[in-house]
């Protein structure tokens, strides 16, 4: 028995060959290959986790006391609440060492590694060993969310 290859097939074929080839390819579907239109994304996962490009909550605004914050460690964010309603984040990177600060007392965020403070209203440098303040993070408030933004 003999190999056929694609060469053979349309040479022997001639312009029919060519002619399936190229419509097998050429389809209107979008590159999908099958004609079909491609499928849109779902509007929501199945666990229910949010959308692609929908923001995911850090806290609630009741959870950030006025006069505090709290230090989200695993998105490297602290969130302040210097007056009643007025929610500033920072990156809980220290400017002095790379350590991550740790908590958040008496209007300051405290850096645990060499002492470090940072007001809570604007990241500015309270206490050193730092001298630059922390960079400012955007985040919006959206009803009673705080999300990055």
């Amino acid at each position: 028995m003999t190999e056929t290859t694609r060469r053979s097939v349309m040479l022997g074929a001639g312009g029919i060959g060519v002619a399936a080839l190229l419509t097998a390819c050429g389809s209107e579907g979008g590159g999908t290959g099958g004609g079909e239109p491609a499928a849109e994304a779902p509007a929501s996962t199945p666990s229910g986790s949010p959308v692609a490009g929908k923001k995911e909550a850090l806290a609630q605004t009741a959870d950030i006391p006025v006069g505090g914050g709290t230090v989200f460690k695993d998105k490297k964010i602290v969130v302040t609440q210097p007056k009643a309603g007025e929610f500033k984040a920072f990156t809980s990177v220290c400017t002095h060492q790379g350590c991550d600060v740790g908590s958040v007392s008496d209007g300051v965020i405290v850096c645990p590694c060499h002492g470090s403070k940072f007001a809570i209203a604007d990241g500015s440098v309270t206490d050193g060993p730092a001298g630059r303040p922390l960079e400012k993070k955007e985040i919006k408030v959206e009803g009673g969310s705080i999300v990055l933004g």
